[in-house]
């Protein structure tokens, strides 16, 4: 795909949005599924099953990355994509672009040693490196642009909403999520 093909996109989309903005709401899902021990299937769209997994010390055979690396990968392709998107719709010319994230977490909390120990991650930093032809303060824009319209970065960097219910037996406890 070319830049041009990815801004003709783009703008076409952004074009249907502006003549009709209730068009704007998207809802992306995923479907996993417990395979074995610490393994999991994640589905998402047709796309075959991904599958998802441990590192051995975790009790994992480490055949996949697990799900805190898959949310690093996810900031870091994110990123990435929106650097490609923007600047093709601000014209300027990308060489490479490449993030390297990382995600210090402590185990204490994962494995319940410590009540005052977060689960997650403590801190997510991230590492990008643009290659351009462009000018820097052209790039500098294209910083600023996507930094503050990277869905995921926006994700991680401020409180949202998650709600869930769980099905025991057949029976559902707490709320469902909404359809739409």
């Amino acid at each position: 795909m070319s830049q041009e093909t990815v801004k003709k996109a783009l703008m076409a989309t952004i074009e249907a949005i502006q003549n009709n903005p209730k068009c704007s709401s998207a809802v992306f899902r995923a479907s996993t599924e417990w395979a074995e021990d610490v393994r999991c299937l994640a589905k998402i769209r047709e796309f075959a099953p991904m599958s998802v997994d441990e590192p051995a010390g975790l009790g994992g055979t480490d055949v996949a990355p697990n799900p805190v690396e898959l949310v690093l990968a996810a900031l870091g392709t994110c990123q990435e994509i929106m650097y490609s998107a923007y600047a093709a719709v601000m014209g300027i010319q990308l060489t490479k672009v490449s993030v390297d994230v990382k995600g210090y977490l402590d185990l204490k909390g994962l494995f319940g040693m410590d009540e005052s120990v977060p689960a997650g991650f403590r801190k997510v930093c991230y590492e990008t490196s643009i290659e351009s032809p462009a000018d820097s303060e052209t790039l500098r824009k294209l910083v600023q642009v996507v930094e503050s319209h990277c869905p995921v970065y926006d994700t991680l960097s401020r409180a949202i909403e998650v709600t869930g219910s769980v099905s025991i037996n057949g029976k559902t406890e707490g709320a469902l999520c909404p359809t739409a």
